[in-house]
């Protein structure tokens, strides 16, 4: 383990590390002992308790995470009467293209069957329950009771009065922006708890990834592989035939020019999995090079940092997908569509920083009535996908960024249109 923790090139090469151990050593428990004192204690004490532990830190974050986030986030539009169209439009769009994300996700999921190959079997307190109808999903996101929604993780719920809490602050004039100081605050302790449970995660890594593959052998790597290259492949679709079809119906622009010049930021945020440290260079690019008038960019892309997780909602689609499939789970065309529908809200409150998708993760697992143990099948390989997914969120961000300021009169096409080099 003191090689976990002494792999150089920072949480991604621990992480990788993390799973490359607990792959080796899962396999080699499988071969060696099907049954006995070392499968009972290491795999099912060991192993399952450390597993266990990292995913009830996760799972300890969720509530707070969604609350506080999605309050600083709602805020953030400060004079609702002023930004009022440009922040509707904005709101809209980022909401439309993560229900596509989270929609192509989901089918890709149905169609490829990543997890097909797995055959897990629920844990005995785990009881499938039918899924609520549309009505009842509808009537259910209004909570009566806030306090009771958070004790009970009604995530939905949680969502609705999140937002209409941060709307009040919005309007309420300096009572509101002394609280809403203090909120600022508190997500940026929570932000600093995210990264120091972050710093565990090759552990839990280790322990989850030797458990399964413990249990399951080499006939866990082929499915995981599937899970992955779906993961991506969706990834890929929604960068290259999505955004450039939002950019040319909604805003009839070219699209060679922005996927030229939109390549500093992506590269950014490939490197650091970070929608919120990629954003200066976003919005320099954006205003600089793109030409939207700082009075769209400075609105649209800090809000697409907070809300706008295309990426992050394609993951949560296949992996919903994935976990159900490898826990034999139908979900039903109910439970799908409470999917799109928890995943899309939950992209508001779903901060730009590495592994809080995870979190998100956990809230969609347990809206649906599927095992949060689940994550441990996908978590091996998120770090290297949730590089890959904060580069689609960016560059949706600037993609919604330029059809706004088109359809506002505030887009400078010679800018936009100026050569790569000169710009």
């Amino acid at each position: 383990m003191q090689l976990i923790s002494g792999t150089r090139g920072g949480l991604t090469g621990r992480i990788l590390m993390g799973m490359v151990l607990g792959l080796a050593m899962g396999l080699a428990l499988n071969l060696t002992e099907a049954e006995g004192p070392i499968r009972t204690y290491v795999v099912g004490g060991f192993f399952r308790g450390g597993g266990e532990i990292f995913l009830a830190s996760l799972k300890l974050l969720v509530v707070p995470l969604v609350f506080v986030s999605l309050v600083c986030g709602t805020a953030a539009l400060e004079d609702v009467t002023r930004l009022g169209r440009v922040g509707g439009k904005t709101l809209a769009l980022y909401l439309a293209t993560t229900a596509i994300a989270i929609t192509l996700a989901l089918t890709a999921a149905v169609l490829v069957e990543p997890g097909a190959g797995f055959h897990l079997s629920t844990e005995a307190s785990f009881q499938p329950v039918e899924a609520p109808s549309l009505r009842d999903t509808i009537v259910g996101l209004f909570p009566s009771n806030p306090i009771r929604a958070m004790a009970e993780g009604n995530m939905l719920q949680i969502i609705v009065f999140s937002g209409l809490f941060g709307l009040a602050l919005t309007v309420s004039g300096p009572s509101g922006q002394r609280l809403l100081a203090r909120f600022n605050d508190l997500n940026e302790v929570i932000m600093n708890l995210v990264m120091i449970l972050m710093r565990f995660a090759p552990y839990g890594v280790f322990f989850l990834i030797a458990r399964v593959f413990a249990e399951q052998g080499f006939a866990a790597i082929v499915p995981l592989a599937w899970y992955f290259g779906v993961v991506l492949g969706v990834l890929v679709l929604h960068a290259l035939v999505t955004y450039p079809l939002l950019l040319r119906l909604l805003g009839g622009l070219p699209v060679r020019p922005f996927y030229r010049k939109i390549r500093d930021p992506v590269v950014l945020a490939f490197s650091t999995a970070s929608s919120g440290a990629t954003l200066p260079v976003t919005l320099e690019t954006v205003e600089h090079r793109l030409g939207v008038h700082n009075s769209i960019a400075s609105f649209t892309i800090p809000l697409g940092a907070t809300v706008n997780m295309d990426g992050t909602a394609i993951m949560q689609g296949v992996a919903t997908g994935f976990i159900a499939q490898a826990y034999g789970v139908e979900l039903g065309p109910e439970g799908y569509l409470m999917v799109v529908l928890t995943a899309t809200l939950a992209s508001i409150g779903t901060a730009g920083v590495p592994g809080v998708g995870l979190v998100m993760l956990a809230m969609v697992l347990r809206q649906v009535n599927l095992p949060v143990e689940g994550i441990g099948l996908v978590l091996g390989v998120d770090r290297l996908l949730d590089m890959v997914r904060t580069a689609v969120n960016v560059t949706g961000d600037a993609s919604v960024s330029c059809v706004v300021a088109k359809s506002e009169g505030r887009l400078g096409l010679e800018t936009y249109l100026a050569d790569s080099e000169a710009a």
